[in-house]
């Protein structure tokens, strides 16, 4: 297997040692990720409980092999969390890394759109060379492994690792670790840390790393409006009787104006235009928007007229209907007036703007434009705020470094319209920050069928990792 290409600045001995077993280990590697990515740790279904414990276990195992004090810490409510730690080597002198990633995957659904089995790993060969298919490929078990995988090429090469570490892996990311908060809370000093290594982000193309310094928040909603008492025959009352999917639609309808701005009061009371210079650096970055929506088979975009691609999905908020219900939409035909119906809105916001005050305009909104005879609730099912990166930081300094090494070439900062809860909750519980340096793609697909990772992503990840780690024990 050919490994990466490595840039002249490529640091001496035992770095470039410890690449070299980065490479001539990488099958072994990925026998390793294949079997984590073989237990459907689903935490969203009650059925698949046990297989996230296994999970867990799985990764508690693992860190033991690498030297750490592992062990599964109960999560009141949830799947048990992997904390591990490990203390410096003797004389070092650089910053105490928490490393953060999730052992829980998505639902794999629909399954008859796989084209292998999401729980059997499979190597296959793509337009960019062999790619890893698997539900949790990219997310977040693939990215999580690239680290524990630079650190054992460290461990083998040199009899330990350059840095003190400690290792959170949590089990409840893809249902919006509903409580992680507390348990940060309850385990404050024992995951103290200089900074939180974070890789569940994205590269800017396969050829160039990025690390991300923007991330959008979220607030996520849950609207349901109540009509009549019951169900009603729409021959006997259509005409007469108020109908909760015809007002739900007509209210939801109109979230945007003509030119795609969101309609609810005071969305954008607080939200500012980025910084010029960060929006000539984005727009130097060449995005090709058109190629971006052709590739998900659309040709025309949308959101807010007149501003710039990078922008609209980077640095300004978003308003969606995630899904709506009501009356009947079984086989065949059912002829009723709804007596309710409901739908899952959220917003993506940007730094000024609190969830809290969006999902009270929200309600506001929707509560305005009701019709006579309907009520109305809007429940928050998720919050958090816009994180910003500072580009100043010594930690990104340093992740900057690792990547140019490795790619040959300078590593871009970009943004990312998602949103990780997680930063956010380590900043405000523990006080530290993240670094995020991640190596998806556009195209993984990672909460869709056929979820997969380049094999190259997975392999200059592992070499990136391990270029930090010396960077870092270099501070």
């Amino acid at each position: 297997m050919t490994a990466p290409p490595s840039a002249a600045s490529l640091p001496v001995a035992p770095l470039s040692d410890v690449l070299a077993e980065v490479d001539s280990a990488l099958p072994a590697a990925l026998d390793r990720l294949f079997a984590l990515l073989r237990i459907p740790s689903v935490s969203a279904q009650p059925a698949h409980a046990a297989d996230c414990v296994r999970a867990a276990e799985w990764c508690r195992d693992d860190l033991r092999s690498l030297g750490f004090s592992a062990a599964l810490r109960p999560v009141e409510g949830g799947p048990p969390a992997v904390v591990g730690h490990l203390d410096a080597p003797p004389g070092h002198t650089g910053p105490h890394i928490l490393f953060y990633g999730h052992y829980d995957v998505q639902p794999a659904e629909p399954f008859d759109l796989w084209t292998s089995p999401p729980f059997d790993p499979q190597l296959i060969d793509g337009p960019r060379g062999k790619r890893i298919v698997a539900r949790g490929a990219v997310d977040d078990k693939g990215q999580a492994m690239m680290f524990l995988e630079a650190m054992r090429a460290w461990k083998r090469v040199t009899g330990t690792i350059p840095a003190r570490v400690t290792v959170l892996l949590e089990g409840e990311e893809e249902v919006g670790s509903p409580h992680l908060d507390p348990f940060l809370r309850a385990h404050r000093a024992d995951l103290a840390a200089d900074i939180a290594l974070i890789s569940d982000t994205g590269m800017w193309d396969i050829d160039t790393p990025a690390l991300t310094t923007r991330l959008r928040g979220m607030a996520y909603t849950e609207v349901l409006l109540h009509g009549a008492a019951r169900d009603l025959h729409s021959g006997m009352y259509g005409g007469s009787a108020l109908n909760a999917v015809n007002a739900l639609t007509r209210i939801l309808g109109g979230l945007h104006d003509e030119d795609g701005r969101v309609q609810v009061p005071g969305f954008y009371d607080n939200v500012r235009d980025v910084p010029e210079a960060l929006a000539t650096e984005w727009q130097a970055l060449g995005f090709d928007e058109k190629a971006y929506l052709a590739d998900i088979g659309l040709a025309v975009p949308v959101g807010e007229r007149g501003v710039p691609a990078l922008q609209r999905l980077w640095s300004r908020p978003t308003a969606d209907i995630n899904g709506i219900w009501g009356g009947y939409a079984g086989a065949g035909a059912k002829t009723v007036i709804a007596a309710e119906a409901g739908a899952k809105v959220s917003f993506r916001l940007v730094p000024g703007q609190d969830p809290a005050r969006i999902i009270d305009g929200f309600r506001r909104f929707v509560e305005e434009r009701l019709p006579q005879g309907a009520r109305s609730e809007v429940r928050a099912l998720a919050s958090s705020p816009a994180i910003v990166v500072s580009e100043d930081s010594r930690f990104v300094r340093a992740g900057l470094a690792a990547l140019a090494d490795e790619f040959g070439k300078p590593a871009k900062l970009i943004g990312c319209g998602a949103s990780i809860p997680v930063v956010e909750s380590l900043k405000r519980e523990l006080g530290i920050d993240s670094l995020l340096m991640g190596f998806g793609l556009d195209d993984d697909q990672p909460h869709s069928p056929n979820e997969k990772f380049e094999l190259a992503c997975f392999h200059h990840g592992i070499r990136s990792h391990a270029r930090l780690l010396a960077k870092l024990a270099g501070e």
